[in-house]
């Protein structure tokens, strides 16, 4: 019986198998998806063989993207770069009323 260890210490990200803390959700729902979309291509009536080559081709895309941003980013890498593009390249200010009410408060 083969035995997998989940190492969670104080203050340590969850991590299995080398996935760092959401990335193992991530590679749950990819896994999920991949048994939806084999499972669709099944009932379009695709032949078993063709419906394991699409399955094997998801679930091998699912392992080696899930891998390399794990490996790229990191645990929190990915959510920075998210965020990241969220924020103003630069701000323009116009006026002073912004800060001369700072400053009355």
């Amino acid at each position: 019986m083969i035995k997998y260890t989940i190492n969670k210490g104080i203050n340590k990200p969850l991590e299995f198998k080398g996935l760092k803390a959401q990335y193992i959700g991530y590679l749950a729902i990819g896994l999920l998806l991949s048994l939806m979309g084999f499972a669709v291509v099944y009932v379009l009536g695709v032949s078993r063989l063709g419906c394991l080559s699409v399955a094997a081709v998801l679930i091998t895309g699912v392992f080696w993207t899930v891998f390399r941003l794990n490996a790229t980013y990191g645990e929190h890498g990915l959510m920075k770069k998210l965020a990241q593009k969220q924020m103003p390249s630069s701000l323009v200010i116009r006026s002073r009323k912004i800060f001369l009410k700072l400053a009355t408060d």
